[in-house]
């Protein structure tokens, strides 16, 4: 696509929540399937600000499914479906990321369910551990709990985190052009308790990375970005830096050495997560809906006290990344390697 840099809108209105990216979106009627020309300005306005809030959406799963649709291919749950999980919806392309078992239950604190989604807690980028990465997020609220319980979505600004990189890690990153290996089930052991019994024999080297350069362009925008999550597990060299080293289908670049890799994206993520770069959204009303490019902005849940108390029943639809750096340095396989 080309870039969307224009700021003129005739159809919707944008009101920025930060200087640098995210704004809040009115005059959209989602009663009725969205016409082009707005579409066409929502689009732009994504490109423009990484994250857009939509209040009183009002979207059925329907229509929010169908909205989705439109920035793209959707990602679905019939895999995870296939491993055990129920789905508690109608629609396929719908992810249950609620405080909500399968059953419709409230989650326990320290259960099985709670330890596995800790990661949703840490910032991050949907889906950089599979093979395709994910695009766009569509979160909306069915049923949240009373106000002023916590849980707001924040987000993190990677390309003005890039376009501020400290002259030190700029020049290491532009000589080195790193690989990011990301690994859904280092994230969740890494925001779980250390003694997670759920966890605790989980090993992430037995699992799939998936693939992607630490610096990229972000296309729809032309802007440089990191592209960097908690999901990250080790890093890797593109080119090889050991004349022994040899390539193979499980390692196929050589490994920045520890502890030297973990410490250069510990200190992006600490960068990128600094509070200038970081929007707090809350979740006002039963029906809003929040959309992010996951190629430019990360993104965690915050903390409740809403927990074992209230519902919180939040429905995400997620686009597979059309871009050319989507598939990354993975196998174009519709397998998902966080699975266990």
């Amino acid at each position: 696509m080309p870039h969307a840099t224009n700021t003129e809108y005739h159809h919707i209105e944008v009101r920025k929540l930060a200087p640098t990216f995210a704004a809040e979106i009115t005059g959209v009627d989602f009663s009725k399937p969205v016409e082009k020309e707005v579409f066409d300005e929502i689009y732009r306005a994504i490109v423009n600000n990484g994250v857009l809030v939509f209040r009183h959406a009002g979207l059925d799963d329907a229509r929010h499914v169908a909205f989705a649709a439109l920035f793209g291919e959707l990602d679905d749950v019939k895999p995870y479906i296939a491993m055990g999980r129920k789905n508690r919806f109608d629609f396929d392309e719908l992810f249950d990321v609620s405080n909500l078992e399968d059953d419709g239950s409230l989650v326990k604190l320290g259960s099985k369910r709670h330890h596995m989604g800790a990661g949703n807690s840490i910032f991050h980028v949907d889906s950089s551990f599979n093979p395709r990465r994910a695009g766009y997020s569509l979160l909306r609220a069915h049923q949240l709990p009373p106000r002023g319980m916590g849980g707001n979505t924040d987000f993190a600004d990677t390309r003005t985190a890039w376009d501020e990189l400290p002259e030190d890690l700029l020049n290491d990153l532009l000589e080195n052009d790193y690989i990011g290996a990301h690994s859904l089930m280092h994230s969740r052991k890494k925001a779980a308790p250390k003694d997670s019994e759920f966890l605790k024999d989980i090993n992430p080297e037995d699992y799939p990375f998936g693939r992607h350069e630490i610096i990229q362009t972000h296309w729809p925008s032309g802007r440089r970005n990191l592209y960097i999550a908690n999901h990250l597990h080790h890093l890797e060299y593109k080119t090889p830096r050991s004349a022994v080293f040899v390539a193979t289908k499980e390692q196929p670049f050589e490994r920045v050495p520890e502890p030297q890799g973990t410490e250069l994206f510990e200190r992006l993520l600490a960068h990128a997560s600094q509070p200038k770069y970081v929007v707090s959204v809350e979740w006002q009303n039963e029906g809003d809906l929040i959309v992010w490019d996951n190629t430019c902005v990360m993104h965690k849940a915050g903390e409740g006290t809403f927990m074992e108390k209230y519902a919180r029943d939040m429905r995400r639809c997620t686009v597979h990344d059309g871009s050319r750096d989507a598939w990354g340095y993975n196998e174009r396989t519709t397998k998902r390697m966080g699975l266990p």
